[in-house]
Formats: C-alpha cells, sequence, structure tokens
C-alpha cells in the first residue's frame, strides 16, 4: 500500500506543477540540513499527511506554485512574481523564495491540477497549515476562509470541478506578531529568543475523493484501568457505522491493515460507543503499542465509505506517591517526565521539515539521548510528527502557542503573592481568537496518545483570564492533565500543575505546597556556538556558554546532580532547554542543522536514565 501511496502522490505533484522545466533551488545562504538536497521540487513531502484518518484515493498537490506579493486590499495580481515550493514558507529557504510579507501585504498563491480519472465521487480539497488569514478560490468561486496557522481546512469543491484542467487561487494575510493572532516565536524583526516569521502555506495541500455519505471524524477516548475505549464517529449522511477495533503492535503504522479483529460494534454517527478490549496492553514510552481501527459507514444497509484509523489505551491522570505528593500519572502510576523543549524550527523550513525522515529525526534522537517526553514549545506540529511521538513512543506536553509577548511587564512568577498581577492586555477580539484556535487545535490533537499534558500558556506570554482558559481547556479535554502557565502567573489554584522556569540551574524556586503536581518546566540552557553550524556568524547566545563538548558535557553532568536533588523534594517532571539551536540562539542538544550533537550521545543517555530512575527511588 506506501508504494501506490507513493505513486499516486508523485503523479499528483506532476499534475500540480504547470512548469516542471522551472529550475528551483533553495533561497539564501543559511545553513541547511542534510535533508534539503534530498527535497525533490516534483515530489516534496509525498507521505499520506493524515494518518488517523485514512483513505486510498488521494493526492498530493505539493509541489511549484506560482506567487505574487502584492497591497493588503489589492486583487488578485494580473501577473505572478515567480514560483514557491509549496508547503514550505515563502520566507523560508526551501520556498526557492526566501521574501518577507509584512502585516500591509497579501501572498497570492496559484496552481492547477486534474482530477485523477476513476474518481466518480465527490472532490475535497485539503489545507493541513496556512499562516494566518486565507482565503480560496477554486475556478474563480470562493471556495472557503480560514483564519489559525496551525489547523487543518478543507473545502468540498465538487460543484465547481471544471472540464480538464482546475486552478486553485489563494490569498493569505499575516500579521504576526500584532497581538491579535497566535504565533508563537514568530516576530517580524527576529533578534534573541525571537524568529523569523513564517506566512502562508507551510504544512501539506491535498485532494481526496469522498464518497457523498462519508466519515468526516471520529473521537476515541481510552479508560485504561477498565481496558475500555469509548468510539465516536462523525459522518455526513449513512445509517450506521461499524466500528472495529484490531490488532496493531509496537509502532503500528495505517498504512498497512490491522489484524485480528479484537472488537466491534455498530452506532449510528454521532453515537458513543465502549469496546471492551480483553487482555488490554497500555501504551508507554517503554511500550508503544498501538491499535488498528478501521470504521465502515452504511447506507441502506450497503458500504459507503471505509477509513483506517489507530489508537492506544493509557490514561493521563494525577496520581499520589507513597509519600502523600501528587504526581503525574501514566497509566495510573507516578511516571516522571525529562526531555527537551522542542522549538520544531528548521534553517531551510523554518516551520516546515524538510522531509518525513527529518520531521521523524528529532523524536528519535530524543528519545535515543535517554529522554522520555518533550515539551512542543508553542508551536503545532503536523499529523506526522504526533503519529512518529506514538508510534517511537514519547509522551508529549503540547504548549498553546502564544498570541503575545510578555512586554506588558508584569510576569510575576518571581513575586507569586504580589496582588499587582494583570492579564496581558490583550483586545476582545485578540481572545476571542484565542479560544477559537486553542479549541481547534486541542480537537485536532484530542486522538493522538502521546500528548498527555495540555499548556494553555507559555510563562506571562500573552496570559489572561487564566482560571477560565484552564476551564476551557478541561471542558474540550477532560482527560488529560492541564499545565495552566508554564513559569507564568501560574499560582492561582486552577489546573493540575504547578510549574516553575529557572536558569540555568534546575532548581525550583516557588512550590504549590501540595496543592498541585509540581514541575521544573524549563532550565539549563547550556550554549556552544559550533563553528560552521550556525545560523549567523555573530550575535548568538545561551543562558550560559561554553567552547567544546567536554566543558558542556561537565556542565550538564553537574546540573543533573542538583535536579536528582530538585526531584528528592517532589518536581514529577522537568524540561530541559533545548533540542537543538534556533537561529541566534546556541543552547541546542544539536546544532540547528542538526549535523552535530553537541555531548557524547551514549554518555548524555546515561545521564538522563539516570535522572529518571532516581524519581522512583
Amino acid at each position: 500500500m506506501k508504494k501506490i501511496l507513493v505513486a499516486v502522490a508523485s503523479m499528483a505533484v506532476f499534475f500540480a506543477c504547470k512548469a516542471p522545466e522551472t529550475t528551483w533551488s533553495p533561497a539564501g545562504d543559511h545553513i541547511r540540513t542534510r535533508w534539503a538536497q534530498e527535497v525533490n521540487p516534483l515530489n516534496p513531502l509525498p507521505e499520506y499527511p493524515r494518518p488517523q484518518l485514512v483513505r486510498d484515493q488521494w493526492q498530493s498537490l505539493n509541489g511549484l506554485w506560482d506567487y505574487a506579493i502584492g497591497p493588503k486590499e489589492g486583487e488578485r495580481p494580473a501577473a505572478f512574481d515567480g514560483q514557491i515550493l509549496v508547503p514550505f514558507c515563502v520566507e523560508s529557504s526551501l520556498s526557492g523564495v526566501g521574501k518577507t510579507v509584512t502585516a500591509d501585504d497579501a501572498l497570492w498563491y496559484r496552481t492547477s491540477f486534474t482530477v485523477p480519472r476513476g474518481w466518480k465521487d465527490r472532490v475535497i480539497l485539503h489545507f493541513d497549515a496556512v499562516d494566518w488569514d486565507a482565503t480560496v478560490w477554486v475556478n474563480g468561486n470562493q471556495v472557503c476562509r480560514h483564519t489559525g496557522g496551525y489547523t487543518a481546512f478543507s473545502a468540498d469543491i465538487t460543484p465547481y470541478i471544471i472540464k480538464g484542467k482546475q486552478e486553485v487561487v489563494l490569498k493569505v494575510l499575516d500579521g504576526t506578531d500584532n497581538d491579535e493572532q497566535p504565533r508563537g516565536k514568530q516576530v517580524a524583526s527576529p533578534n534573541g529568543i525571537w524568529y523569523t516569521a513564517v506566512t502562508g502555506i507551510w504544512q501539506s495541500v491535498w485532494l481526496e475523493s469522498v464518497p457523498k455519505a462519508a466519515v468526516t471524524a471520529y473521537k476515541v477516548t481510552p479508560d485504561a484501568a477498565a481496558g475500555t475505549l469509548t468510539v465516536t464517529v462523525q459522518a455526513d449522511g449513512g445509517d450506521a457505522v461499524l466500528i472495529q477495533l484490531k490488532e496493531g503492535a509496537e509502532g503500528y503504522s495505517t498504512e498497512v491493515p490491522g489484524g485480528a479483529l479484537i472488537a466491534e460494534a455498530t452506532a449510528a454517527p454521532g453515537t458513543p460507543v465502549t469496546l471492551q478490549v480483553e487482555n488490554p496492553q497500555l501504551w508507554s514510552p517503554e511500550h508503544p503499542y498501538l491499535y488498528a481501527l478501521e470504521f465502515t459507514l452504511l447506507e441502506g444497509g450497503k458500504k459507503a465509505d471505509t477509513v483506517r484509523g489507530y489508537t492506544a489505551l493509557r490514561s493521563s491522570t494525577c496520581v499520589t506517591d507513597s509519600q502523600g505528593r501528587k504526581r503525574i500519572g501514566l497509566n495510573g502510576e507516578p511516571y516522571f517526565q525529562f526531555g527537551p523543549l522542542d522549538q520544531g524550527w528548521w534553517p531551510d523550513g523554518l516551520y516546515t521539515a524538510p522531509t518525513d525522515e527529518a520531521l521523524r529525526y528529532d523524536i528519535a534522537q530524543t528519545k535515543a539521548l535517554g529522554y522520555n517526553m518533550i515539551r512542543k514549545h508553542i508551536k503545532v506540529e503536523p499529523a506526522r510528527w504526533y503519529t512518529w511521538c506514538d508510534r517511537l513512543g514519547i509522551v508529549v506536553w503540547q504548549d498553546m502557542p502564544s498570541i503575545a509577548d510578555n512586554h506588558n511587564g508584569h510576569w510575576e512568577q518571581f513575586r507569586m503573592d504580589d496582588p499587582a498581577r494583570d492579564d496581558h492586555p490583550l483586545s476582545d477580539a485578540a481572545r476571542a481568537t484565542y479560544y477559537k484556535e486553542w479549541g481547534e487545535i486541542i480537537g485536532q490533537l484530542y486522538n493522538y496518545p502521546c500528548i498527555v499534558v495540555w499548556v494553555p500558556f507559555n510563562e506571562a506570554w500573552g496570559q489572561f483570564d487564566t482560571p477560565r482558559a484552564v476551564a476551557f481547556t478541561k471542558e474540550q479535554d477532560p482527560t488529560r492533565l492541564v499545565n495552566s502557565a508554564s513559569g507564568g502567573n501560574s499560582f492561582q489554584g486552577v489546573g493540575d500543575i504547578f510549574d516553575s522556569h529557572n536558569y540555568p540551574e534546575p532548581v525550583m524556586k516557588f512550590w504549590s505546597e501540595g496543592t498541585q503536581i509540581d514541575v521544573l518546566g524549563e532550565y539549563g540552557g547550556i550554549g556552544w556556538p559550533v563553528e560552521g553550524h550556525l545560523w549567523q556568524p555573530d550575535r548568538n547566545w545561551g543562558y550560559v556558554q561554553f567552547r567544546s563538548s567536554d566543558e558542556v558535557l561537565q556542565q550538564y553532568q553537574a546540573f543533573a546532580d542538583i535536579l536528582k536533588q530538585t526531584i528528592a523534594k517532589g518536581i514529577s517532571g522537568a524540561v530541559y532547554t533545548q533540542t537543538t539551536d534556533v537561529e541566534g540562539e546556541v543552547n541546542g542538544l544539536m546544532t540547528y542543522d542538526r549535523a552535530i550533537t553537541k555531548m557524547d550521545a551514549e554518555k548524555l543517555c546515561r545521564i538522563n536514565r539516570e535522572v529518571i530512575a532516581s524519581a522512583t527511588k
């Protein structure tokens, strides 16, 4: 099946590229990863983009599109500026453009495609992520508009299909750091811990052939203690859905069919059913077992649609240890979680990994270095990233991309008793946008078992109305823990987790005094600018800086010894800053181009495993 899907994707990009004779090359002179040379402009990121809801008939539209940058209020341009490689954002090297788009500009895209022969059903056009305000036309007809840079959207374009080639036009507006839209680390003027803006398409664009009566989504809620999975399937049309749970495996992939049938049930669309799993295998980083799911939509007793997915049995709850302290629990037992702050940035693709293997690499390397957790820092990744976490076995703390930084001057982490704690002064529109996008993100990521903690705010960056934001998060998903504000103005008694940040030493400046789970949400930041692997030759920084691998390892070991003492005092998790260097930050475990791991990997793995083991003593 994998070969078939890749072949279809390759054919799709042929249709998408109207001018295959056009020469494409990366833009700019910044460093790149080794995967950049594997990017094929006729077939970039060809993998099936939605591993949790799989159909066989699909077509990638990734490839060379026309682009133009014009006035924000302007009409569709009469002529385009050149070609851009989708799905890499216009500012990135791999886009082949490398240009800045301001808040006063509009970014336009255009491509064409041919509907494959044999497609008899509806045609759905999917955009997996476009930053930020996107309006889409097909053959001159507006088919949708979407705001939000981190979630997927789609349109049924069947009514607008014409004979021959189809034209898609997209207009994108992006205010970036206007304090009105979630944007994470993006700024118009990159410096220090703030990075290059990302505008436009940055995840896959694709077509899907979908029956008139079709499965549209599903939701799975596991109960590890009871060994049950509660499943709700949504559909357009249809009378009933046959839900089948089948054997999978550690690292199971939906590219292959499931194994023997374990449990099944039939229910009307939208009706939850509970499946009992005999001899359940619980998912954990040590045993990342995934079950296969198959859904068959019935209409008039006949099969109308079939899709594949996967799930797992695991729980993420607050538990009490033998000393009466609140702990992060995985599957009902205390589980110390230790991992890096993962920004998810790339020197060549910015928000977008150059290849799927590159996307997988950071996760696999994190696990190989002895960690069991990743804090996904104020960014949301493509669906395949979370599936790789599910398959490889690593738990994830998922941040909400921040809507602003800390410039209001009221970051009260170190003055928790100060009555002057204020919300960030966001507009009413920005607050509404926050809830809209956070709700969409939680809904889109709900089914990934790797995610065990939601983080509504990072520090005091755009933090507002924290009790309401935590309650909203719990309403969207009552099954996971909520870390109200990692390192922020968080001592308000809300959420499950109290999170303190401290640089560089791994110590807690404040504790919840037993009212919440205590974690050290950030520490470390050991910097080493490795010559030949820098984004820029100067203006590089870390919280502390050294000049050799041995010096970095020595300091990391010293911090690990302090961290063990902090663990003994009662913390349940710790986050080291950070996975890679990013632009001017040089405090990564790896260089920005992923060419060098700055410490001896075997020694680092041993240290990290000793840290985790110390939590069970």
